[in-house]
């Protein structure tokens, strides 16, 4: 009878400290929302609806950000601003991110998110758009170029996971999307623990280089929201399928890629993605960022806006040939 009423106490101990958090995440996530309310317009797409940025006229980019981030990764690093000179800039929140749907209805993989963002694109009128695409956003891209090639005129990635590799990562952080169980997670401890590793990932994925002044304005709690946690697992558990599926296809893209990779990335190995992307690929540049890491486009502006500018002047039937480099060694990662 004692051993029972221990365990008693420890269930309801742990029922209110769920509780506790919940109510904690659940304040912060309104605070999130009150203190940045959307700064975009939205679009309606196969019942979807989307947020998106909107800036400059001219030839059509479309921005995609990395799991975990919005469109306002876009205008913090400077990208925004410096595309829109030139170009009609369009920056989305990808589905389950910032203040776009993800209805649970559907398996948001590459595919199926390049085909709901080549309808919002129709429904903007958009016919043709260079499209970049950073970290997952850039599996989006391939496949807006694999499907519908008609639309994407080129491509731009930036430090791309194109090949399935063993990842730990994948498995310990995708708890947040498991059914019924994720759901607990993602408003109660998942956003908790995430604020609580949130430095230390954040130098990570900005090192070698010290994180970005204009980064630490980011508002974290938008990306620690229940809705966005459990989207940023979903995208965590597809990622290495999603390489897989993708892969195969890379001979069949016909327009000219631009690939960006930072040498000192430690999210995702350059050599065993862009560098081998960069050698399958018969019109594409692989531009190679020196001591950068996984936010090369707060690196490397200038760069990005040029390869953009190379591709919407590129004349019909004008290669977008190798650039020069050397032969990478091969790794076993």
């Amino acid at each position: 009878m004692q051993r029972l009423s221990g365990r008693n106490r420890k269930l309801l101990l742990a029922a209110g400290a769920l509780a506790a958090a919940y109510f904690v995440v659940r304040s912060k996530t309104r605070q999130a929302e009150r203190d940045h309310p959307p700064a975009g317009r939205f679009v309606t797409a196969n019942g979807v609806r989307l947020h998106y940025l909107e800036k400059g006229s001219g030839p059509v980019v479309v921005l995609l950000h990395g799991n975990g981030a919005t469109s306002e990764d876009f205008r913090l690093s400077g990208l925004i601003d410096a595309l829109a000179y030139e170009h009609r800039v369009i920056a989305f929140d990808r589905p389950g991110f910032g203040y776009s749907e993800r209805p649970r209805s559907t398996i948001w993989t590459p595919e199926a998110q390049a085909g709901l963002l080549a309808e919002a694109l129709r429904q903007l009128g958009v016919p043709q758009a260079v499209v970049l695409g950073h970290s997952w956003g850039a599996m989006v891209a391939l496949a807006m170029g694999l499907d519908h090639p008609g639309l994407a005129r080129g491509l731009v990635l930036l430090s791309g996971y194109y090949y399935p590799s063993v990842r730990m990562d994948a498995a310990l952080l995708t708890g947040p999307a498991i059914p019924l169980l994720g759901d607990v997670m993602s408003h109660t401890v998942s956003p908790l623990l995430g604020r609580l590793l949130w430095p230390g990932f954040v130098k990570r994925v900005f090192s070698p280089r010290p994180v970005d002044a204009a980064f630490r304005r980011w508002p974290k709690w938008m990306s620690l929201r229940p809705v966005q946690v459990r989207a940023e697992a979903a995208e965590t558990a597809l990622m290495i399928p999603s390489a897989a599926g993708l892969h195969r296809r890379y001979p069949e893209l016909t327009m000219p890629v631009a690939i960006f990779t930072g040498d000192g990335d430690k999210i995702i190995h350059p050599m065993h993605n862009a560098a081998r992307l960069h050698r399958e690929l018969l019109q594409s540049e692989l531009h190679t960022v020196p001591d950068a890491g996984h936010m090369v486009h707060y690196a490397a502006q200038d760069e990005i806006v040029g390869a953009v500018r190379k591709i919407v002047e590129r004349r019909p039937g004008l290669d977008f040939p190798h650039a020069a480099q050397p032969e990478p060694p091969r790794t076993l990662h």
